[in-house]
């Protein structure tokens, strides 16, 4: 069969997507290798707008609770996969679209317009030992890991909101917590910003380099170099929590849509379009500036309406 539209991803943006077009009665499937995002590993995810506080797990639980209410006989799902690549059908034309979806399990669905809300993925520190110390002490999940760590003193490096929420996580847990930034200022939000540096447990280093990760079975010690002075420095931690932020999942597009020199996916801020007629995209996949769920959501929302209408014509 031929849908009228392929959701792909499983974050906020996605759900959001789900239910206007379940509501819609626009034909659609949703391939999701995750509910919930990025957001499902964080502990805690503060102003979710009519939520002032929720722990992410419960929030992706109740993101899919919400989308699958809408299914009816409108909206499939096929969980659990990732997809490989789109590309336009053999039948492809651009006034009236059909393009085709791969997952990684080998399945192929066929639809007359995309919305793409895959998100992205957490980078990793490339520097000397992060590897090798990677699941030894070098982490990128506080909320999974913060109790293995319980009494040690280690490091976040990052000093945006992820970081701070990080530190935030690793203070119930941890005798010390450093917080390495590689600007000359941190960048997270004033009120957690505020609330993490107040404690005594907190030492905050900004203007950081990271340099190399040392350790013997395990992480020992996290070399920087202050950018102002040129000097190189070596603190004694026992795990190393990195946030340095993310790269979106856009490999699979290839260069079916226009994407920016971050591997963003360009889109018109007014209605969510693509360079490729037929496909919308919406969250952290975009060059949206604004990496946020209620901006996720609303955008992909926007999308759907512009897609809507585009169906009807």
């Amino acid at each position: 069969m031929i849908y009228d539209l392929i959701i792909v991803g499983g974050g906020p943006a996605a759900i959001a997507a789900g239910v206007y077009a379940a509501r819609k009665r626009i034909k659609s499937l949703i391939v999701a290798h995750d509910w919930g995002g990025q957001s499902k590993a964080s502990a805690e995810v503060q102003n979710f707008i009519g939520i002032k506080s929720i722990p992410g797990e419960e929030l992706a639980k109740k993101l899919e609770e919400h989308v699958k209410a809408y299914a009816d006989d409108i909206l499939d799902f096929d969980e659990g996969v990732l997809v490989n690549k789109i590309s336009k059908a053999e039948n492809f034309d651009n006034d009236n679209p059909v393009f085709e979806v791969e997952t990684g399990e080998g399945e192929k669905y066929s639809a007359k317009s995309l919305i793409i809300t895959a998100g992205a993925s957490r980078k990793r520190l490339a520097v000397p030992g992060a590897e090798v110390f990677e699941g030894k002490g070098v982490v990128y999940c506080a909320s999974c890991d913060a109790p293995l760590f319980r009494d040690k003193t280690v490091a976040v490096i990052g000093g945006g909101n992820a970081g701070f929420e990080s530190a935030q996580q690793l203070l119930e847990y941890c005798s010390k917590v450093y917080i390495l930034e590689y600007a000359d200022e941190f960048k997270g939000d004033e009120l957690t910003r505020n609330k993490v540096l107040s404690s005594g447990k907190i030492e905050a280093i900004t203007s950081a380099e990271v340099i190399e990760i040392k350790g013997g079975k395990f992480v020992e010690s996290l070399i920087y170099k202050d950018r102002k002075t040129g000097e190189q420095k070596e603190i004694a931690v026992g795990g190393v929590f990195v946030e340095i932020g993310s790269s979106p999942n856009s490999g699979f597009v290839g260069d079916l849509v226009e994407k920016n020199k971050y591997g963003e996916i360009v889109i018109d801020h007014k209605n969510g379009r693509t360079s490729q007629n037929g496909i919308w995209a919406a969250g952290d996949i975009t060059d949206q500036p604004y990496k946020q769920n209620n901006i996720s959501m609303g955008d992909a929302v926007k999308a759907l309406e512009d897609l809507y209408l585009w169906l009807q014509k």
